[in-house]
């Protein structure tokens, strides 16, 4: 199970690079989370709409209300021009974290197997 404070500080970068290819509506973004992850984050819409408020309050995201197919009006979620600089950004930072945190991976489990 994902840690909260990890869930919490992959938020970010995840619905930008879900939005990267095109607007979506909430529940299509828990689901794409779910099935991108192979299961491993199951977001709830309690953890998901804070983050989308926060984004578009940011200017990362834009909102418009459009009908879906069976006719509902549904909120669509679209990334901006700052959004995709921002998406830019945080894959670099995340890149980062992901080599610096395997380099320190790989070196743990090197002394570990000399023991």
């Amino acid at each position: 199970m994902t840690t909260r404070a990890l869930i919490a500080a992959s938020a970010k970068p995840i619905v930008l690079s879900l939005l990267i290819t095109g607007e979506s509506y909430g529940y299509q973004i828990l689901q794409r989370v779910r099935l991108v992850s192979g299961g491993t984050l199951n977001w709830s819409s309690a953890m998901l709409y804070p983050v989308l408020h926060r984004l578009e309050k940011d200017g990362l995201i834009r909102s418009e209300w459009k009908p879906s197919e069976e006719g509902r009006m549904r909120k669509y979620y679209i990334l901006t021009d700052l959004g995709r600089k921002e998406f830019v950004a945080e894959k670099e930072q995340w890149f980062g974290v992901h080599e610096a945190l395997n380099k320190f991976l790989k070196r743990a489990e090197a002394i570990e197997t000399a023991k």
